[in-house]
């Protein structure tokens, strides 16, 4: 299975099963207005949207003993006051049970500090070190990588395997 947490409005997850049309790709998102509004082109057959509270479902994931074979974090809100650290999916009670869940994890920011804290947070908890890495693409996955993009904004990506069975993968 092929997660996109946090789909906003769903562009990525048809973007990413299009691309793996093999995966069942699951997009994930707390608005139902976000997740209801309209797609470019229809909804392939391997993909499917939720509305649900990222916190409870990938805890639930986890205790149904379900695995990612790729989990995606794209563009997430990097709440930049200090006092919001808990708020950063790498500061939250939730992390460690997100990095269970395996696969191969990619986070995509327009903001370096949230991609190498939370580089350093997937090493501590995980053991497992990656760098973070600027790149460019031609096709933006989200509309907040394309208005990025289009902006001049550098984009940050960071992308780990958390499946391999040790240190530094």
């Amino acid at each position: 299975m092929l997660l996109d947490a946090g789909c906003g409005v769903g562009w990525s997850t048809l973007a990413l099963a299009r691309a793996y049309p093999e995966h069942f790709v699951m997009g994930v998102d707390q608005s139902s207005d976000r997740i209801e509004r309209g797609k470019p082109g229809e909804v392939p057959p391997n993909a499917v949207f939720v509305r649900a509270d990222l916190v409870d479902f990938w805890r639930l994931l986890l205790a149904d003993g379900i695995r990612l074979d790729r989990h995606f974090l794209l563009y997430p809100n990097p709440w930049p006051k200090i006092g919001h650290l808990a708020r950063r999916w790498h500061g939250h009670a939730v992390f460690p049970d997100m990095l269970a869940l395996g696969g191969r994890l990619e986070l995509r920011t327009n903001w370096r500090i949230y991609a190498d804290e939370f580089a350093w947070a997937v090493a501590r908890v995980s053991g497992r070190n990656a760098p973070v890495s600027m790149f460019e693409t031609e096709t933006p996955l989200t509309p907040f990588e394309r208005k990025y993009r289009d902006s001049g904004q550098t984009l940050w990506r960071y992308v780990v395997d958390l499946n391999s069975h040790s240190a530094g993968a």
